[in-house]
């Protein structure tokens, strides 16, 4: 008597003929934007304490990162837009106060100087 030998295969192909690869490109993971939002936190915090105004995009942020560990990528997309928007109005509004702080700023050293 031979031995049988067991009928081993692996198939190298999906189970769907003619389906292509998917495009690592065709659904991304959604982004969470942690770093940017305690980055807009740090810098509200150093301008008097006004850190509050930064923490709706950290939230947005975090519920993003949330959604994506659970595997809602729906979820995880409509907070990371969230996130994006409200660091970009942050950002903005950071950029605004710093450019009139340097302003009167400079406002207030060169009349101190005439005198």
């Amino acid at each position: 008597m031979e031995p049988k030998q067991a009928d081993v295969s692996i198939p190298l192909q999906s189970s769907k003929w003619g389906a292509a690869a998917p495009d690592p490109r065709s659904d991304p993971q959604p982004r969470d934007y942690v770093l940017w939002s305690v980055f807009n936190v740090l810098l509200w915090c150093t301008l008097g304490g006004l850190g509050c105004l930064g923490f709706p995009g950290l939230v947005y942020s975090i519920k993003a990162r949330d959604c994506k560990l659970v595997g809602d990528l729906e979820g995880a997309r409509r907070h990371s837009d969230r996130a994006r928007v409200a660091n970009i109005v942050c950002s903005v509004v950071v950029a605004v106060v710093w450019v009139i702080f340097i302003i009167i700023a400079i406002i207030i050293l060169s009349t101190l100087r005439v005198t």
